[in-house]
């Protein structure tokens, strides 16, 4: 048997940013709002850089509703399908060169998802992290928060459901 020695770190770390960009890349939406997400190993961040094109109350000001929505919504999905993603690449049964050929794999569909508004969000920067409750072949379970200055402040929360894609094979 002939070993093959292990692969630059920094290799591996640009095919995983490279894989996460393409998998973002594929929804328009995303960079129209300006969401961005930050890789720490398998962990990801959400992030909302802060446009007044996002603001829905210019007397306070405060982040509109519907943008925070939809970040929460986002930061869920992409975190839910980066899980599958992570699994299969770490596994070796994706080949993440595949994602960056834009052959990126069709993300969960929102079945509900419920937004719980703590607070007005501030005219700064967002920052969201999701965490997969239950995923399973059909569907999956997704609870997601949202801070500014202070983690421990959030500024909104939700709780999804999606419908996982069918698995080609």
């Amino acid at each position: 048997m002939t070993r093959h020695p292990p692969e630059p770190v920094q290799m591996v770390k640009q095919r995983r940013d490279a894989a996460l960009s393409a998998l973002v890349r594929g929804v328009p939406y995303i960079r129209f709002l300006g969401i961005t997400f930050e890789r720490r190993g398998d962990e990801l961040t959400g992030v909302l850089s802060y446009d007044e094109k996002l603001i829905g109350n210019p007397h306070l000001p405060a982040l509109h509703g519907g943008v925070t929505a939809a970040f929460l919504e986002v930061t869920a999905i992409i975190g839910l399908s980066w899980t599958m993603l992570w699994e299969e690449m770490e596994s070796g049964a994706l080949d993440p060169e595949t994602l960056i050929r834009a052959r990126v794999p069709r993300l969960p569909k929102t079945i509900d998802f419920s937004t719980d508004f703590l607070r007005s969000g501030l005219p700064r920067d967002a920052y969201a992290r999701a965490r997969v409750n239950r995923s399973g072949r059909r569907y999956a379970s997704v609870h997601v928060e949202a801070w500014q200055d202070n983690r421990d402040r959030l500024f909104a929360q939700a709780t999804g459901h999606f419908l996982m894609p069918q698995r080609d094979g």
